[in-house]
């Protein structure tokens, strides 16, 4: 066993960041929490800083900065406040890697910043490589550093790869559970409530991921997050529905041959994985019996009816900056479904509408990036 590696964890309150704490508790040989972050959830936070007893923590919103700050008074944590603090704290020697488990575009520039001081990143910011995969993916080549997926689909075909560095894919498959409303048509979806798309079947996550699941556009921004990670072309991304979630994805190569990494929905697998790559370390989880499910099912996805997927697909054909544009439309698109003030088919309708009317940059900069991005939201605020 080698050193103990020193993680620090962008969003440890979040679904991901607390199942992380979770197998850094459990392997307390292999792993040192050495930063905590939240964005609001000051709390649990303190609970987490109490407990694990990290060299800093950082609170996003600086307006609860006073509260943390007396909370771990008396401590040896080291209390900061807002984005900078993020981009900071990362830098720092005794961070061997960086758990991005921010939600949405946030994670972009600190996960920079890691980068950029050669950390490596086990990523499960999705966003930040459907942002910009090209700035980034080119970073950490130039800087020599590990990007290691944690979706458990990128970690499916990431360890399908593994040893077949010489083998060229002809394809990958992702596969998707379908959510909760897989089958429906869009007159049923367009009166499904905000607490029926709350209802993941599978999965337990955070809130905004669980009604991309439902709409389908947490597949196509996997589908984006896919090109940049594994260095593919659009037509060599498929997406199937699986609604046991066992399969978690697929690799085909130039043979024919196809690799599955088959497992019961946990996401703490995948975590440890990237955590502990290259070793595989062993665990205590549930293990699937195939016995339990005697069928496993395949289907086509439904691109017309479940519109997001398709235009993720659009987004990644047209490249620049359309990416950038559907995150950025689809994270207010989503923030006012959970208001109750759009349904559930205008998240879509306000996607399509943002990629079409803010202007397109075929090779965006990093300021390109967060100009198309504060545009896209205040237009996606004031559409409907």
């Amino acid at each position: 066993m080698g050193k103990k590696k020193g993680i620090a964890i962008l969003g440890s309150t979040g679904s991901i960041g607390t199942q992380a704490l979770e197998v850094i508790e459990s392997k307390p040989e292999h792993f040192g929490v050495e930063v905590l972050t939240a964005q609001n959830n000051v709390a649990l936070l303190i609970e987490q800083c109490r407990k694990f007893q990290p060299k800093a923590a950082v609170i996003g919103n600086e307006a609860h900065y006073p509260v943390l700050k007396e909370a771990l008074a008396g401590t040896a944590i080291e209390v900061m406040a807002g984005s900078h603090a993020l981009c900071e704290v990362v830098q720092r020697d005794s961070v061997d890697m960086v758990l991005t488990a921010l939600v949405g575009y946030s994670g972009l520039k600190p996960t920079i910043s890691a980068i950029e001081s050669q950390k490596d990143i086990a990523l499960a910011n999705k966003e930040t490589l459907v942002v910009a995969g090209q700035l980034i993916t080119s970073l950490a080549v130039q800087h020599k550093v590990n990007i290691l997926p944690v979706d458990s689909e990128h970690s499916a075909i990431f360890q399908c790869l593994v040893g077949e560095e010489q083998n060229p894919i002809e394809k990958i498959i992702l596969t998707a559970s379908g959510g909760p409303f897989r089958g429906k048509s869009r007159e049923e979806l367009a009166v499904v409530t905000r607490k029926q798309a709350l209802k993941h079947p599978n999965w337990e996550m955070g809130a905004k991921i669980t009604i991309d699941s439902a709409s389908l556009m947490n597949k196509g921004l996997e589908v984006i997050e896919a090109k940049w990670l594994f260095d593919l072309e659009l037509s060599q991304i498929e997406v199937i529905i699986h609604p046991q979630s066992i399969v978690h994805s697929l690799v085909q190569f130039e043979d024919g041959s196809i690799k599955a990494q088959l497992g019961l929905p946990d996401m703490k697998l995948p975590i440890q994985y990237a955590m502990a790559y290259p070793e595989r370390l062993p665990t205590t989880f549930e293990r699937f019996n195939f016995v339990n499910y005697p069928s496993l099912t395949f289907e086509q996805p439904d691109r017309e009816t479940f519109r997001n997927l398709q235009l993720a697909f659009d987004a990644l054909e047209a490249g620049g900056n359309i990416p950038c544009i559907l995150n950025a439309a689809n994270e207010i698109a989503v923030a006012r479904f959970l208001k109750e003030e759009v349904g559930f088919l205008q998240i879509a309708e306000l996607n399509e509408a943002c990629m079409q009317q803010i202007q397109y940059i075929g090779a965006p900069s990093y300021q390109d990036f967060v100009e198309t991005d504060k545009l896209t939201r205040q237009l996606a605020r004031d559409l409907f």
